[in-house]
């Protein structure tokens, strides 16, 4: 046997056995976001009946759906290695500028397409400062953020800016039993989920997070795949202003404050690595579910709004160590 082969040898018989697939199963991200959402169906059960009822929990969720559903693009940037922390700022201008148009007497589809509009034209923003200037996104986002919410004070001012009847009830619209925001939100993780995982795409969105360097080497065009997240999570950011200004009946410059912790709550919760390369839709889709049987458990148990964030920043916390925790013993 020549020393080559010896070595051969001697390395396989060093590296570590294969893991069984019930191993793979449990020991991630998404298995524990579905254990924890179990056992707060039952805490919240007890803290309410009501919590049995699917119903129930199906209109609670339509109080976070604006925020779920743009925290699935979200978990696509940060997977790429990037974050946004801006789309609740987004989703406050979006609404003012439509509500403001509408108010003014511009036809409702054109004040539609202005809101949506002015969503994209702040993603590609974003994407012009982190692609271009090869700026830190999450500087850039928090800048933008302060931004997006400070003209949209100046448009709205202190007062809110009513849409008409027609446009007010969302919420209430239901497609067989499921309100309309949710149906939304399960047809666009579906979606994305197929999108991320059996598209070049989306394997390439991978590959980016895990190694730009590499990624561009291979072929990839990791800056034009940045910013059409960019330019989508600015998009539905905008539909997700215009859901809550249909849910609300009227449009303020504050709408959406604080929703930057939910969502990237979500996307932690989830299981995306906040060092980006990995993550799923799925564990997005959970962390949701979750989320809200959380803070609406801690609704009826009448606990106060601070207290109600302090649970969400510790759960944050706990998500990002936990989450590195397994990713970090997958790969020994």
């Amino acid at each position: 046997m020549t020393t080559v082969e010896r070595r051969s040898v001697a390395a396989g018989r060093e590296s570590a056995p294969p893991r069984p697939l019930w191993h793979t199963v449990l020991v991630r991200p998404e298995t524990m976001t579905l254990v924890l959402l179990v056992v707060a169906v039952f805490a919240a059960s007890a803290l309410s009946p009501y919590f049995l009822d699917l119903s129930y929990i199906l209109r609670s969720f339509t109080l976070s759906a604006e925020f779920a559903i743009v925290a699935l693009v979200l978990t696509m940037i940060i997977i790429a290695g990037e974050i946004d922390l801006s789309p609740a700022a987004n989703m406050a201008l979006s609404a003012c500028l439509f509500a403001y148009a509408q108010a003014a007497g511009v036809p409702m589809p054109l004040a539609i397409l202005i809101g949506l509009g002015a969503g994209v034209l702040m993603g590609v923003l974003n994407g012009l400062m982190v692609i271009g200037l090869q700026l830190p996104s999450i500087i850039v986002t928090i800048g933008t953020m302060i931004f997006y919410r400070g003209v949209a004070q100046v448009i709205a001012g202190d007062k809110s800016i009513r849409v008409p009847d027609w446009f007010i009830g969302i919420n209430n619209v239901f497609i067989v039993g499921v309100p309309v925001p949710v149906v939304v939100f399960i047809v666009l993780s579906i979606v994305l989920g197929l999108v991320l995982g059996v598209t070049v795409f989306g394997r390439q969105i991978y590959q980016i997070g895990t190694n730009e360097i590499a990624a561009r080497h291979a072929g990839i065009r990791s800056r034009r795949i940045k910013m059409i997240l960019f330019i989508l999570i600015g998009f539905v950011s905008a539909a997700a202003g215009l859901m809550t200004a249909s849910r609300l009946g009227s449009v303020r410059y504050d709408l959406g404050l604080g929703g930057e912790l939910q969502m990237v709550l979500m996307a932690m919760l989830g299981g995306t690595y906040i060092f980006g390369g990995r993550g799923t839709i799925l564990g997005t889709f959970l962390a949701a579910w979750l989320l809200v049987i959380v803070s609406t458990g801690m609704t009826v148990a009448n606990l106060l709004p601070a207290t109600q964030l302090t649970v969400l920043g510790i759960l944050l916390i706990v998500s990002i160590i936990a989450t590195n925790a397994i990713y970090s013993r997958a790969q020994r």
